[in-house]
């Protein structure tokens, strides 16, 4: 498999994410997940001349993308860092707080899914790897070849939400004394034969391998920083917009919007007014699901939700 080869991505919620940050012509936008550009070309599609926008990602496929549309483009940039860096990035180049929009796309792309070498999916085997930038950090191999059980059990019941972790860990532990893990499939295979319960259209191992990409990639703790340096690095009136694909995501991205919106817990009997009450954000509509017609178009789509918060 070439680094080269071109695994197709089709951006999830492409025209709401595009109205949530209702774009001006000469504004200053982020990309918080630059992934293979989708949101970034219909993006730079609506600024003018002097509109600018800056991307973010860890993954150096992402990377190598985003530098042959930036060297087309004089207003894009790309930047090899996870987005939860992008307040320090900002800093650097004298642009933060005056950013007029932010979009997070979270999850994993298409191609990252789709391209067997990078240890992702389950459905084709490939090395267990499943790091956004493979030069960095510890790969899926590596930490589920070493890692006590009861640490794999917590990490695929609070990031894969998987009622089956304890015995998923017992059974990888069990069968990893034998023979390491160092594919794809073959983990697959373990962790489908420990889950006694099969939901109907989904693969046994499914909550398992996102529990692990999770961990192994830091996305929470990234998606926690990402939030707080997006509102930091908007100017007034500027829009955060984040697509978020998995309960855990959604959850964390909607108690973040909402506590930014009231601002934080006071005691009751506390002398102040609401309108005391320093708030960051204000909410903006509902949050939005694709249309059915996304869904039949394009399956993975199905889980995303798309939220929206305004800069005060």
């Amino acid at each position: 498999m070439t680094a080269h080869a071109d695994y197709q991505h089709v951006s999830v919620l492409l025209n709401e994410a595009l109205e949530g940050l209702a774009i001006k012509p000469d504004g200053l936008y982020v990309d918080g997940t630059f992934g293979r550009g989708g949101h970034s070309r219909a993006l730079l599609s609506g600024l003018a001349p002097g509109g600018r926008l800056i991307a973010f990602d860890k993954d150096p496929e992402a990377i190598r993308t985003g530098n042959e549309l930036a060297a087309i483009d004089g207003r894009f940039v790309v930047v090899q860092r996870s987005f939860a860096d992008m307040a320090q990035e900002l800093k650097d180049r004298d642009l933060h707080g005056k950013v007029d929009g932010i979009l997070l796309d979270l999850g994993v792309s298409s191609p990252q899914l789709d391209d067997p070498e990078r240890g992702f999916s389950f459905m084709n085997d490939g090395p267990l790897d499943m790091r956004m930038n493979p030069g960095m950090g510890q790969s899926a191999a590596d930490w589920i070849n070493s890692a006590a059980e009861a640490d794999i059990a917590t990490v695929l019941k609070e990031y894969g939400e998987e009622r089956f972790s304890k015995r998923m860990a017992r059974a990888v532990v069990t069968r990893r004394a034998q023979q390491p893990f160092t594919r794809t499939a073959d983990l697959a295979e373990v962790i489908k034969e420990a889950n006694p319960a099969w939901e109907k259209g989904k693969n046994p191992s499914t909550r398992a391998f996102q529990g692990i990409r999770i961990f192994i990639n830091r996305e929470l703790e990234d998606l926690a920083d990402g939030l707080r340096a997006a509102v930091e690095s908007l100017a007034p009136g500027g829009r955060l917009v984040v697509i978020s694909f998995h309960s855990l995501e959604d959850r964390m991205v909607k108690q973040f919007m909402r506590r930014e919106a009231k601002g934080a817990p006071l005691p009751r009997d506390l002398p102040i007014r609401d309108i005391d009450i320093p708030v960051s954000v204000n909410l903006v509509g509902k949050a939005i699901k694709p249309s059915a017609a996304e869904v039949a178009a394009n399956p993975r789509s199905r889980s995303a939700m798309l939220r929206i918060a305004e800069k005060r």
